[in-house]
């Protein structure tokens, strides 16, 4: 379902609107940085995806190991 249907159809005017505000609010030095930094936390966080789902099956073989070694 697309957002702007849950959000009650906000249309292109409302969007400028919305825009023009967080522009007055935070000034148009402040809005690349935010945006900047908000890029780096979701690639952090997909960097941080990525590691476990790699460590997870090195995790597995590794028990799996030590759980042979233990019933020979």
């Amino acid at each position: 379902m697309n957002c702007f249907v849950i959000a009650g159809g906000i249309g292109g005017w409302e969007l400028i609107a919305i825009v023009a505000v967080a522009i007055l609010l935070f000034g148009g030095k402040k809005i690349p940085e935010l945006m900047r930094g908000l890029g780096k936390g979701v690639s952090e966080f997909k960097k941080g995806m990525r590691e476990d789902d790699q460590e997870e099956p090195k995790k597995d073989n590794h028990e799996n190991k030590g759980n042979e070694e233990n019933k020979e």
